[in-house]
């Protein structure tokens, strides 16, 4: 059956209320997001679209945990993400979300796999590192493997190509297993061959393997290639 004859899921895994941002500078005071309701639900690839100042990417870095909203609420599996203890709040960034940036953020000095399981690594404790690094490390070559990089492992990001580079980080978000896969400009960075067959493997992965995906982007085509679209202009949700 494929996605498209396939019931759709109503649970919400993602239900952002009446989101503000403002950020004030001195004086100055800059509302980003402006009550910015809208839920994703399990299995949903959700594009939101904005121009540039928009407010995009600090509406991916509240779901994201890397900053906390003004007011209203942002909840994931039912959980409200900024009343819940750093602790808890650490381990959900590090476990139930994954991040795909514009830059690929990969340490330079590692290998492709070793790049891919850093945050298994992070969230883990010296002696839980080495209980489960080799299931860890299988989990990442099965995905690296699956995003055609079987044969790169060994190699170091500047060995890489651009698209390859972002294969890698997209592997590194995916390899806790995450709930939401959040993904900020992901082609932003790479020529439009290369950025089609990076969202190419991020529909695909939505498909196969049900992963919940948040996306934004300035790219309208790419907008349009995701089960639902919502538009974000000067801080206000359109849909």
């Amino acid at each position: 059956m494929s996605k498209a004859d396939s019931p759709i899921k109503t649970d919400a895994l993602v239900r952002v209320d009446d989101l503000r941002k403002v950020y004030r500078l001195g004086r100055v005071r800059l509302e980003v997001l402006k009550t910015v309701s809208f839920s994703v639900r399990e299995g949903e690839f959700l594009g939101i679209y904005g121009h540039s100042g928009s407010g995009k990417s600090t509406l991916l870095h509240v779901l994201g945990l890397l900053d906390s909203p003004t007011d209203g609420t942002v909840k994931l599996a039912g959980a409200d993400i900024a009343s819940l203890p750093a602790a808890e709040r650490n381990r959900m960034r590090c476990e139930d979300i994954g991040f795909v940036f514009q830059f690929y953020h990969l340490l330079p000095e590692l290998s492709v796999l070793e790049n891919a399981v850093l945050p298994a690594m992070v969230g883990s404790s010296t002696f839980g590192w080495f209980g489960r690094r080799r299931d860890v490390r299988q989990r990442a070559a099965v995905l690296l493997d699956e995003l055609g990089l079987g044969d790169r492992m060994k190699h170091r990001p500047n060995e890489l190509s651009g698209g390859e580079r972002q294969r890698v980080a997209i592997a590194r978000a995916l390899v806790n297993g995450p709930k939401l896969l959040l993904a900020d400009e992901p082609t932003g960075n790479l020529d439009s061959r290369t950025g089609e067959k990076i969202m190419n493997l991020l529909l695909r992965y939505n498909r196969e393997h049900d992963q919940t995906i948040l996306m934004v982007t300035h790219d309208r085509d790419l907008a349009g290639l995701v089960t639902r679209c919502l538009e974000l202009e000067d801080g206000r949700l359109n849909a």
